[in-house]
């Protein structure tokens, strides 16, 4: 059985694998953001399609105020159980095309792993309407390495093998499109920050079941795909564990760059 193709729904099921083996992201994007954006204690911040809460936790660290605006509420649980005790934490039920947040609320709206789900000219109407003029939109995709070792190489076969629709949605954030209909002229900032995460197997085994684009868990495929992927692992691991390297790509740009 395929995964679902609303994008509000084909993590359903995944939340609590997306929460145990989905990385995290650099420190040094904090600083980005506050050199290049403003980001700091008096900052409010949407972080639309929060999903487990990954990038809000982080976020939190700096800003005053973060609004986790998902709609799927499995996923939202995840992050109301990750974050709820944190000041500055406000969880939302929405939509990036339908916040339900108040107009020029917001210095900073981000979407981590997430605006390529979005329906790009709705999205960029929402945005304008909820950021302060001087505000910042801000994209940000983890991109897995996929030829730079040799498990990484085997990872993207294994992929390839048993993905469903993986060549349609997995694409790098570059040539993914979602950025420049975002910012329909062209004006936009962008950097690339490396990261890895350290992986056991039972990480390594959620990380791959966080996909949506692998074989749901009454697929008859997916035990198989399982002893597939514990066999990469027992290859490359190293001290129990293989390493996911990544690009951290941030696009970012001013209220004015979304008009």
């Amino acid at each position: 059985m395929s995964a679902p193709r609303d994008p509000t729904q084909r993590f359903s099921d995944r939340a609590l694998d997306y929460v145990r083996g989905r990385p995290g992201y650099p420190p040094a994007l904090l600083d980005l953001l506050a050199e290049r954006c403003g980001l700091g204690r008096e900052s409010t911040v949407a972080d639309l399609g929060s999903g487990t809460g990954i990038f809000s936790e982080l976020l939190l660290q700096r800003a005053g105020r973060v609004y986790a605006v998902e709609p799927n509420e499995a996923m939202a649980a995840a992050a109301r159980e990750r974050l709820g005790g944190l000041p500055g934490f406000v969880d939302v039920r929405g939509r990036a095309e339908d916040t339900t947040l108040p107009a020029a609320a917001v210095d900073m709206a981000t979407a981590a792993q997430a605006l390529h789900w979005f329906a790009p000219e709705a999205t960029r109407q929402e945005l304008a309407r909820i950021l302060k003029p001087e505000g910042f939109a801000v994209a940000v995709w983890n991109s897995r390495r996929t030829d730079s070792t040799e498990f990484l190489r085997a990872y993207e076969d294994l992929l390839q093998r048993w993905g469903t629709d993986y060549a349609a949605v997995h694409r790098p954030a570059r040539e993914d499109g979602a950025v420049q209909a975002l910012f329909p002229g062209g004006r936009f900032e962008t950097a690339v920050l490396p990261s890895t995460q350290r992986l056991d197997r039972e990480g390594l085994r959620a990380r791959l079941l966080s996909s949506s684009y692998v074989p749901a868990a009454d697929d008859p495929r997916r035990p198989i795909m399982i002893e597939d992927l514990d066999a990469l692992f027992a290859r490359h691991q190293q001290g129990g564990a293989v390493s996911m390297d990544y690009d951290t790509e941030v696009f970012w740009g001013r209220r004015a760059d979304l008009l």
